[in-house]
């Protein structure tokens, strides 16, 4: 699955939650208790979600350009011309 379908399954309202617990230090909640609102957030769980998924969204971000730039190298090591690599960037990006 693309990051742009990973995307937008991500977006839809109706996909499959899961309980899970975690053990947070105490000070950590009442600090994150105190930020929630003032980012504009009901409560704390709603801003460790927020948390969750930017931390998600960058790592997958970073992996994904990471892989697809040692794809390019590999390829242009091949012989494959630069503006066929240029090309394929353009399409993987509107994709």
């Amino acid at each position: 699955m693309s990051i742009t379908e990973r995307l937008k399954a991500r977006l839809a309202k109706d996909r499959p939650m899961t309980s899970i617990t975690l053990r947070i230090p105490v000070d950590v909640v009442e600090s994150m208790k105190a930020i929630a609102p003032k980012r504009g957030m009901a409560g704390y769980q709603t801003l460790l979600k927020s948390y969750l998924s930017e931390g998600l969204r960058r790592d997958e971000a970073q992996f994904a350009f990471s892989a697809q730039a040692r794809l390019l190298e590999a390829l242009k090591k091949h012989g494959v011309p630069q503006s066929v690599l240029d090309e394929a960037t353009r399409d993987m990006e509107a994709a």
